[in-house]
């Protein structure tokens, strides 16, 4: 029993930083995105060197990136969440229809927007990590929850016209010396939209948090315990793991929808508009580009670096085969389930 015992002690800090497994995965993906970015180049044309091309890229998919990021840590818990696309839809309906029916700031959108989030967060922690429930479980229904809210709130599509945050909408970051000379020989500069930006920020947070700081190694810990403490045959409640790892848990859930509604802002802030059909299928995007990242579902194994690289290469997937002219969507398909594998 002594020796189960021992087995269970969380990793030590060295070996967290080490993790070959974390660290070849990572690799791994960051070459097969290199890979697949010069082949089309290559390839498909020039058209792909172009700075603004890759820029595209990242203002198209900075919400996924954010989702992505959060869908990471819970899965290096061991856990998943599937309500985070609908959570994105419920947090654009939110804004637009506080914004354009009750007369509502840009500030306090995103303030509610992120509430939401909060709100999200502590019941589904709360019910897996207390309660025991399979996360795959609670955040079905809060799937069905966010996607029944967001009809609630307002049940038809529409454009904002909120002057400040059509303003904020419109706004772009110019990156200097990377501009190309179109057809006409004018000279277009290269640009961000906000949300890369934040997308950015995201990323470098959470990499910080995740490789050097004890938050960050509780999660791995929680992820590789509990499937080690199960293995053993322990009462995982029984341990001495057993609030390291309840408030683990809750907060992978916490950041998980509250990062969920940041992507929401940032996807807000790309198609200006509240729809109940909004962001459809991003949380199995989420999952995929986690999956292509390197993060592992029995958890315990990820790196939000793999997940970034991980949505890069489904996105340059999507762009290389509506590139080659297969315009239907089951191309797409069988091509992510390729790399998927």
């Amino acid at each position: 029993m002594a020796g189960n015992a021992n087995r269970l002690k969380a990793p030590r800090l060295k070996d967290l930083r080490g993790m070959s497994d974390t660290n070849i995965l990572l690799f791994i993906t960051i070459a097969a995105f290199l890979l697949m970015y010069v082949s089309a180049i290559v390839f498909l044309g020039a058209g792909f060197l172009k700075p603004q091309a890759f820029f595209n890229i990242l203002n198209e998919n900075a919400s996924l990136i954010i989702l992505s990021c959060g869908m990471s840590i819970v899965m290096i818990c061991g856990g998943i969440d599937i309500s985070v696309g609908t959570l994105t839809a419920l947090v654009c309906m939110s804004c637009a229809v506080h914004l354009d029916y009750n007369g509502g700031s840009v500030l306090s959108a995103f303030a509610l927007a992120l509430l939401i989030g909060l709100a999200f967060g502590i019941v589904q922690g709360f019910l897996v990590a207390y309660l025991d429930i399979q996360p795959f479980i609670v955040t079905l229904a809060g799937m069905f929850f966010a996607k029944g809210m967001t009809t609630i709130v307002n049940s038809t599509q529409f454009n904002v016209a909120h002057e400040g945050f059509q303003a904020l909408k419109a706004t772009r970051i110019y990156v200097p010396g990377m501009g190309s000379v179109n057809k006409l020989g004018n000279y277009v500069p290269a640009y961000v939209e906000i949300g890369v930006l934040v997308a950015l920020a995201v990323v470098i947070l959470l990499f910080v948090l995740l490789r050097w700081t004890k938050l960050g190694r509780s999660f791995y810990a929680v992820g590789g315990n509990a499937v080690s403490a199960h293995r053993a045959g322990f009462n995982v409640k029984r341990t001495r793991f057993v609030m390291f790892m309840f408030v683990g848990m809750i907060l992978a859930h916490v950041l998980c929808s509250v990062l969920a509604s940041i992507g929401g802002i940032v996807y807000f802030l790309h198609v200006g508009s509240g729809s109940p059909s909004h962001a459809s299928g991003a949380e199995m995007n989420a999952i995929a580009s986690s999956i292509i990242g390197g993060t592992m579902l029995t958890g315990g194994v990820g790196n939000v670096g793999g997940t970034f690289f991980g949505v890069l290469s489904l996105a340059t997937i999507k762009n290389i085969v509506s590139s080659l002219g297969l315009d239907e969507a089951w191309w797409t398909n069988i091509t992510v389930a390729a790399m998927i594998c």
